[in-house]
């Protein structure tokens, strides 16, 4: 038996020995604050006119919806997301798709933009962000904050987190999950001891600790932080008053409490079965490709079809997806993937491929490992292999992409695994 396993057995299963109502006033009591201002550049051109939490993901998806349906769906409906970088996509989003809280019952999402509340400065890190805000989540008292990114793909109930929190007194509870210790570069890396609390915190560390007996393993942060209220507003005004601190949780706050401070870390487990949980951090332009296709395998991790943990979102109305035609070489099919409303597939072949709304596919073309945005147009006798096309693009009459990598990387963007990402303008060069 592994050591990580061995640790995560002694941590309380929260919702078999914490009674329901316990966790329910825990969430009631609990204010939520999604960061959602990130920039995103390692999507490249898919954020150059929206921020990652606005991406289109799964079909009919923002990835913010994730953590909102994450919150919804634990109890938690006082909700506040803090977006900076082109943010217009994210705040109509929210607008269109999660104005259904009720206000007189204390339920709220508020989207709270930058404004440079204390100074000519935007947000200067995850610390600052929540810091210029300060005055805004002490009017609405919560007990405890839980701090959230807002671009990972996940399921999570948050009510055992944050029972676990409690009841082991913590001050400070960190959610990480298990990564591929060569992956785990690119996030903060947590060393624990033998009764759950963080010895180390590494922000995105050249040489990772490994977890002792798999050291080809790390434990990373996703990113969730549980604080006590009172603790997190003194930790902020602390931070803003040290012109040396980069104002970011991971490079500051943390790592500065791990010696004051309990500070624990939570394991992404099932708290029945002990297993690690489906957590996605889709950050590059082939993670985020890769996520989406696990999602037209035929038992995929991600199971978007539970009923019991549904993902909520916006979307348009739109009748249902259409196949038409059925003669040889013009016969409209799809095959292993993933058709959204509104779509039509005139005489066209989809293969392991995920569409999302109002695509057209006109006759004797073929799409094979894509992800269509919405609004996507494929003219007749086209060829689409292993490419991301954003939204509203318009591919002229016999164009082939992912066919000839000379002329792939003549035209559009290449990822190092050979996805190509093929946006509005890159197309209209085309014509």
């Amino acid at each position: 038996m592994d050591p990580l396993s061995t640790i995560a057995k002694k941590i309380p299963a929260p919702k078999q020995v914490s009674p329901k109502r316990y966790v329910s006033r825990l969430t009631q009591s609990t204010l939520a604050v999604i960061m959602a201002g990130g920039r995103g550049e390692r999507l490249k051109h898919l954020t150059n006119n929206r921020c990652k939490p606005a991406t289109q993901f799964g079909g009919k998806f923002r990835i913010i919806d994730f953590v909102l349906s994450n919150c919804v769906n634990s109890g938690i409906r006082r909700i506040s997301v803090l977006t900076q970088y082109k943010a217009h996509s994210l705040i109509r989003h929210l607008q269109r798709g999660w104005n259904f809280l009720r206000g007189e019952f204390g339920e709220f999402i508020e989207i709270v933009p930058a404004q440079q509340q204390l100074g000519p400065d935007w947000y200067r890190g995850t610390a600052d962000a929540l810091y210029q805000n300060l005055s805004i989540m002490r009017l609405h008292h919560p007990r405890l904050v839980l701090v959230l990114a807002g671009d990972h793909i996940y399921k999570m109930d948050y009510g055992p987190m944050l029972a676990y929190h409690v009841e082991n007194r913590a001050d400070i509870t960190v959610g990480v999950v298990e990564v591929p210790r060569a992956e785990a570069t690119g996030f903060g890396v947590m060393t624990i001891d033998e009764d759950q609390r963080v010895v180390k915190f590494s922000e995105k560390p050249k040489n990772p600790d490994g977890i002792p007996g798999r050291e080809d393993m790390a434990l990373g942060s996703m990113g969730i932080y549980v604080f006590n209220a009172r603790l997190l507003f003194k930790l902020l005004e602390q931070d803003a008053a040290d012109p040396n601190s980069a104002h970011d949780f991971g490079k500051n706050i943390i790592p500065d409490a791990i010696n004051k401070l309990n500070v624990l870390a939570y394991p992404f487990r099932d708290v029945r079965t002990r297993a690690q949980q489906y957590w996605r951090d889709v950050g590059t332009v082939d993670a985020f490709y890769e996520a989406n296709m696990e999602l037209v395998s035929v038992n995929p991790e991600l199971n978007i079809y539970d009923s019991q943990w549904p993902i909520w979102t916006f979307q348009r109305q739109q009748p249902p997806a259409k196949f038409v035609l059925n003669e040889d070489g013009r016969r409209g099919a799809a095959v292993n993937s993933m058709v959204s409303g509104g779509c039509i597939i005139s005489g066209a072949e989809v293969v392991d491929s995920l569409l999302f709304t109002n695509v057209r596919i006109n006759e004797r073309s073929l799409v094979e490992r894509s992800l269509l945005f919405p609004d996507v147009r494929i003219g007749p006798d086209c060829i689409v292999k292993n490419a991301i096309i954003d939204t509203g693009g318009v591919i002229p009459p016999g164009t082939h992409i992912g066919v000839n990598p000379e002329d792939d990387e003549r035209r559009f963007y290449v990822t190092e695994k050979g996805v190509l990402l093929v946006t509005r303008d890159m197309l209209a060069k085309l014509r």
